[in-house]
């Protein structure tokens, strides 16, 4: 096809293409994909927790800790404790379901396992962690902070680097982002020597100032639990029972 051929069948596409109205449509259609982009990576706004020197041996078992390749469900020895845990199951998925109307019952039950077992394994309540991702992420589980802290608990990316294995897309990972968090809360409780308001301080990166600790310990009442069914007469016959129960709960939203 000669130079002259070739222009002139451009010129002809391209009229067609706008008469057509075509052109709209895939403007729209770029536009709706930007604007979906744009809701999947959602802004946060969290504070930088900042990079420190390591000793080598908390660098080691930080590093282990985060490598262990375990379920994320708790067992339990005694079925009063595996009912206690069903019902607050239940209930804390009610009130998840009040705050964020968008997730269905089996996303927030997912969820609400994970954040039980990584805060028990890392020796903290659960509440607590749940009252840290209101207030770091509000649940989004692929929020970024200005200072690029990333997912639930809005990790920073050089703790991939520190204690991982150099992957941040992981910290979009639910379990992933739940157990670097909840690790890294607890080494920073344990540095503070079990003071939680600067350990929370440390977390955010404003040790010492008071509106970010505050503000988790006011959300951590949110998520208090109180099992007033675990009296005697009030208790399921089996686990089975209790179980259901939290299904139907979580269903029911």
């Amino acid at each position: 096809m000669s130079l002259c051929k070739l222009i002139s069948s451009k010129a002809s596409f391209i009229k067609a293409w706008e008469a057509s109205g075509l052109q709209n449509f895939v403007k729209l259609r770029a536009w709706g994909l930007g604007l979906a982009f744009f809701c999947f990576i959602q802004p946060a706004h969290a504070g930088a927790q900042k990079e420190e020197e390591l000793a080598d041996s908390v660098r080691t078992a930080l590093a282990a800790a985060v490598r262990d390749d375990a379920p994320r469900r708790w067992r339990y020895e005694k079925i009063e404790d595996r009912i206690r845990y069903l019902n607050w199951l239940g209930e804390m998925s009610d009130r998840l379901a009040k705050r964020r109307k968008d997730t269905d019952a089996r996303t927030r039950r997912e969820l609400l396992e994970t954040i039980y077992y990584e805060a028990k394994r890392a020796g903290l309540d659960p509440g607590l962690v749940l009252g840290l991702i209101q207030v770091e992420s509000n649940f989004r589980k692929y929020a970024i902070s200005s200072a690029d802290a990333r997912g639930l608990m809005q990790v920073m990316p050089f703790w991939t680097r520190t204690i991982g294995d150099g992957d941040v897309r992981k910290l979009f990972h639910m379990q992933t982002n739940l157990r670097y968090g909840c690790i890294i809360l607890r080494h920073y409780i344990d540095r503070e020597n079990g003071n939680l308001f600067l350990a929370l301080g440390r977390y955010n990166g404003s040790r010492g100032r008071d509106p970010y600790p505050s503000a988790v310990l006011n959300a951590w009442k949110n998520w208090e639990f109180k099992d007033a069914s675990m009296s005697a007469s009030a208790l399921p016959s089996n686990v089975s029972q209790a179980e259901n129960a939290a299904k139907n709960n979580s269903s029911a939203n």
